[in-house]
C-alpha cells in the first residue's frame, strides 16, 4: 500500500506529487501554512481544532482557505481511509499562495489547499535534549501566532546543532532568556509534584495537545502552572516531558548530562490523554 496520499484539486494522488511550481509565491517566499493532526488506533484526537487552526494560520499570513474547517475535516478522514485501520497516521493540511502582490506579499485570492496523509508510527522512546543557543523570535519579528513553515528554518538549525552534539532534540529560549519550548513541541517541567509550563508570551505556539493535556490534568486535580521558567530551573527538574501532535506526549530521559526517568506526572498525562482519546 502507498504510504502517502495527497489531495489536491479534488483528486487523491499517491506518493509525493509535485504541487508547488518554481514560480509559486510560497516556493519562493515561504508563505505556506500547515497543521498536523493524527490518527491513532483509529481515533482522530482534536482533528476539528487542527482544521480550525489551519484556517486561523492562513488568515495570519494573509491567505484564505478554499474550504471550510468542516470540509477539510471530512477530507482528512477520507484520506485516512486509504490506509490500514491499524496504521498510525500523520495528517497534514496545507494552504499557500500561488501568486504574489508586488512579488513579496501573497495574493489572498490565489490561495490553494492540499492535504497530505502518510503513515508515521508514534515515537515510543524517551529523548535526550540540550539547551540550544538559538532563540525563538518575537511576535513582531515573525508569524508566531501561525503554524507557518517559515518558522521552521530556525528551529531546524537548532535541531541540527543539537544532533551534532549527540542529542535527539533541544530546548529553545525566548529573546528574554526564558524557556520557550522544544524545537517542535511544548515543554512541561515537574518539580516537587508540581507541574509547570512556559506561559505563552507570543514567541511560541501554545499547541492543541498542550491545551488538551493541561485540561485533562486540571480535571484530575493537577493544575498546570503557567509561568516564566529560567533555564537553570531545568537542572533541578524531577521530570521534563513534551507535548506535540507528532509525538503526542514524550518523556525526556536526559537533559544535558543529567539522566531523568519517565516520571509519574508524565505517565499520568499520557494515561489521561489516551483514555480521553479512546472515549471520544
Amino acid at each position: 500500500m502507498t504510504n502517502a496520499w495527497t489531495w489536491i484539486d479534488d483528486k487523491w494522488l499517491p506518493g509525493n506529487p509535485a504541487i508547488l511550481g518554481s514560480m509559486t509565491q510560497s516556493t519562493w517566499l515561504g508563505s505556506l501554512v500547515f497543521d498536523g493532526a493524527r490518527r491513532i488506533n483509529g481515533f482522530f484526537p482534536d482533528l476539528n481544532l487542527h482544521c480550525e487552526r489551519l484556517i486561523s494560520s492562513a488568515k495570519s499570513m494573509g491567505l484564505k482557505s478554499p474550504k471550510s474547517s468542516g470540509e477539510i475535516y471530512d477530507l482528512c478522514v477520507q484520506g485516512s481511509e486509504k490506509f490500514n485501520i491499524n496504521e498510525d497516521l500523520y495528517i497534514k493540511p496545507m494552504i499557500w499562495a500561488e501568486e504574489g502582490l508586488g512579488i513579496i506579499a501573497p495574493d489572498f485570492n490565489s490561495s490553494r489547499l492540499a492535504i497530505c496523509v502518510f503513515a508515521a508510527p508514534l515515537p515510543n522512546t524517551g529523548m535526550s535534549v540540550c539547551l540550544s543557543e538559538y532563540i525563538r523570535p518575537m511576535e513582531k519579528a515573525a508569524p508566531t501566532d501561525a503554524k507557518a513553515s517559515a518558522l521552521y528554518a530556525n528551529t531546524g538549525r537548532a535541531m541540527i546543532d543539537a544532533m551534532k552534539k549527540g542529542f535527539d532534540n533541544c530546548i529553545i529560549c525566548d529573546h528574554e532568556g526564558y524557556v520557550a519550548e522544544f524545537t517542535v513541541a511544548n515543554l512541561f517541567m515537574v518539580k516537587d509534584n508540581k507541574i509547570y509550563t512556559p506561559a505563552p508570551t507570543g514567541t511560541f505556539l501554545a499547541g492543541i495537545t498542550r491545551f488538551r493535556t493541561m485540561k485533562l490534568l486540571s480535571e484530575n486535580n493537577h493544575k498546570v502552572i503557567e509561568t516564566k521558567i529560567k533555564p537553570s530551573e531545568l537542572n533541578d527538574a524531577d521530570e521534563i516531558f513534551c507535548t506535540g501532535n507528532y509525538v503526542k506526549i514524550r518523556a525526556v530521559t536526559r537533559y544535558e548530562n543529567k539522566k531523568l526517568s519517565p516520571g509519574p506526572m508524565y505517565k499520568l498525562s499520557k494515561e489521561l490523554y489516551w483514555d480521553w482519546m479512546e472515549s471520544i
